[in-house]
């Protein structure tokens, strides 16, 4: 029997994947037979330390700093990428949080920031997978076929306080999927979000040590622990696949039953 989850050669972009779980998804990948992974993150130092990690699993790697934001910069990283390897066969758009440059002025109530604050959170997490995907689109069309995977949040889906423009970004992301899939379904390619709740990343080990504020937070959830770059990867890995030929414009959870969907 053959194995859906092959990647059979493929090759993947995967964005903020110099930690986290965009690193655990580009593993996977090269883990499962893609030929090729691109590391995209705004970090170079990141980027290539995880592109020697691809290379040992025996896959091919390109390292490419660049801030999603910036539609040149995206445009720039999408052409090296084709020029090297050819295609690119799966977009995994994984970057997020508010950029490279975050600032203390983010963290304020909503209502007491400006549309200069909003940008960070908006750049990176609604314009960034515009970027992407205006990019890798033409390659995969011509190529008929792809498969594009875009990360959210349950802070989009659910509503949290404090997150506003982050739910904002990231809400306006599943919908630009949908219309993305309806779009580009006749040329081969599908189209489809993972919605991720509290996982345990770089980024958020440190409030991870408290072990009272995690139960607290936990029991907020079916599955009583925080979620695993894994969780994240393995559902990405799928839709990346041909285990997911007929699945196109959904949007899936994977948050241990913080929030159902119907």
């Amino acid at each position: 029997m053959s194995d859906l989850l092959a990647l059979k050669g493929r090759t993947a972009f995967v964005t903020g994947a110099g930690q986290g779980v965009g690193r655990r998804i580009a593993l996977h990948f090269a883990e499962h037979g893609a030929g090729a992974v691109v590391i995209n993150d705004y970090r170079l130092d990141r980027a290539e330390a995880v592109a020697a990690e691809i290379e040992a699993a025996g896959a091919k790697a390109l390292a490419i700093a660049g801030d999603v934001s910036d539609l040149e910069s995206v445009n720039d990283a999408v052409a090296q990428s084709l020029q090297m390897f050819g295609s690119i066969d799966i977009l995994v758009n994984n970057a997020g949080n508010a950029g490279p440059n975050p600032t203390d002025e983010m963290t304020r109530p909503f209502w007491e920031q400006t549309p200069t604050e909003w940008h960070g959170y908006l750049g990176t997490n609604l314009y960034g997978p515009l970027n992407v995907c205006h990019a890798v689109a033409p390659a995969m069309i011509e190529h008929g076929y792809g498969r594009i995977v875009n990360m959210i949040s349950d802070a989009a889906r659910f509503g949290e306080p404090g997150r506003e423009t982050y739910a904002a970004g990231k809400a306006g992301t599943a919908g630009f999927t949908r219309s993305l899939a309806a779009s580009l379904g006749r040329f081969g390619i599908t189209a489809n979000c993972v919605s991720l709740a509290a996982t345990r990343t770089p980024r958020t080990e440190k409030g991870m040590e408290n072990e009272a504020a995690v139960k607290k937070m936990m029991s907020r959830y079916i599955i009583r622990r925080p979620g695993e770059v894994d969780d994240a990867a393995n559902m990405v890995l799928m839709l990346a696949s041909d285990a997911s030929s007929w699945v196109t414009g959904q949007t899936i959870p994977v948050n241990g039953g913080y929030s159902f969907a119907l």
